[in-house]
């Protein structure tokens, strides 16, 4: 399992307090640092089972820059939304963990980690 994470989110922070209280094994990615590629945000989107407009984070300064909040929302957008995530992570919404079982989710509750650590193999 990977954990996607700002270290100055304090909803990240949290989450990785979570998975150390239930002794999970886990990567943590500084994705701010090291910065998913296209091909990689539309595989982590698959497992998430949601769009690139779903995980943008249309408060950021950089969001305002680029329109974000008039851009198109549908298929044939999607391509210019994955590549302003890949080229302005800041817009990636946070903590995405990415489970053992293929899946993703975005862990910004307590609840939301929880379930990403049910989906571990057993």
């Amino acid at each position: 399992m990977e954990i996607w994470i700002n270290p100055a989110c304090s909803k990240c922070r949290g989450a990785l307090t979570l998975l150390d209280t239930e002794g999970a094994d886990y990567t943590v990615r500084r994705y701010l640092e090291d910065v998913p590629g296209e091909a990689e945000i539309k595989d982590v989107l698959d497992r998430l089972g949601l769009e690139p407009w779903d995980i943008a984070r249309t408060q950021e300064a950089v969001a305002a820059e680029l329109g974000l909040k008039e851009w198109a929302r549908d298929a044939g957008s999607r391509g210019r939304w994955i590549a302003a995530l890949a080229d302005h992570p800041r817009l990636i919404q946070r903590p995405i963990i990415t489970a053992d079982d293929g899946t993703a989710v975005v862990a910004r509750t307590d609840e939301a980690v929880r379930d990403a650590l049910s989906r571990r193999p057993h």
